[in-house]
């Protein structure tokens, strides 16, 4: 199956020959579309499948056990969250999902330990923790090489957006899409069309197609869970951040056709660490006019887009 989006390929861009190259085709793909799909990013589809077989013995659980991990008081920034909370920003009809939080763990001695969540661990099915940071701490790599790369398109220190995220309350979001009734109800989706809250997102091959992104001609455009292939895509911080010129693109999870299937999917959001102002870049303000946006605590940035998304109070 061929992508319907421009396919990079990380291993060139260790290369003197092949460096340049990446960078531009990464850069112009997430400029214009917001997205790119990503190939030989050096993790094993062992990695991925374990992950998904831990978690889908997880969603298999009694509701009642699987709510001792969830955490409304903290906004659900780590375990489990339950079938029917999240809504997309402007829809008040919860999209068709369950999913499981994981974030960054630290060293107790590092003083931004104990400002991170703790992450909570489900004690029935105990593979969970270890697929989980396993997952994530390759995932984390490849975030490192893209965000490294993207800087370069930006015009910046290869180190810039490297050094915002550095330890940053990045979160892998495990997500379960169940068949269930409401497929046919009007304006109900397994993810209504939104827009990613942090800088990038990295998304490892879903077991099922189903992600559509929106073009700048407003038409739905499909992109293919290839086995392989990472899905790159930009948030509303990368957006902010660039003024606008790196969009935050629209997308959605549409409802399976024909015969349906459950599906899984475990996109790795990466956020900056606690301490980053979202300050727009002075290099993408034109000469003579001022930035769109005013500076913003990116936690406090995060709060107010879990509120709107009904995950926070």
């Amino acid at each position: 199956m061929e992508q319907t989006i421009p396919v990079v390929d990380l291993s060139t861009y260790r290369t003197a020959e092949g460096k340049d190259a990446f960078v531009k085709k990464l850069g112009e793909s997430l400029r214009e579309l917001g997205f790119a799909a990503l190939e030989n990013h050096g993790i094993d589809q062992a990695v991925f499948d374990r992950t998904y077989a831990a978690y889908k013995a997880f969603f298999a659980l009694p509701e009642d056990v699987k709510r001792k991990y969830e955490t409304p008081e903290d906004g659900r920034r780590r375990g489990y969250t339950s079938f029917g909370v999240e809504h997309a920003k402007d829809s008040k009809k919860a999209d068709l999902k369950e999913f499981f939080h994981v974030g960054r763990e630290l060293p107790s001695s590092d003083p931004m330990s104990g400002r991170l969540a703790k992450n909570l661990w489900p004690a029935e099915i105990e593979e969970v923790e270890k697929a989980s940071k396993a997952l994530y701490d390759e995932l984390d790599r490849v975030a490192f090489d893209v965000l490294e790369a993207f800087s370069l398109y930006l015009g910046q220190p290869n180190a810039f957006l490297p050094a915002m995220a550095d330890k940053g309350n990045t979160i892998l979001r495990v997500i379960h899409y169940p068949v269930c009734d409401g497929f046919d109800e009007p304006g109900v989706m397994r993810a209504a069309q939104h827009e990613d809250i942090n800088l990038m997102t990295l998304l490892p091959p879903a077991d099922e197609s189903g992600l559509e992104l929106l073009t700048r001609e407003g038409e739905w455009l499909p992109i293919h869970a290839i086995p392989g292939q990472i899905i790159v895509d930009t948030g509303d911080m990368m957006s902010r951040i660039t003024n606008d010129q790196i969009p935050a693109t629209t997308h959605r999870v549409v409802n399976p056709k024909g015969d349906p299937k459950p599906r899984y999917s475990m996109p790795f959001f990466v956020h900056p660490h606690l301490d980053v102002v979202l300050e727009v870049m002075e290099s993408c303000v034109p000469e003579g006019e001022t930035a769109k946006y005013e500076p913003i605590p990116n936690d406090e940035f995060l709060t107010q887009r879990l509120r709107e998304i009904g995950l926070a109070k």
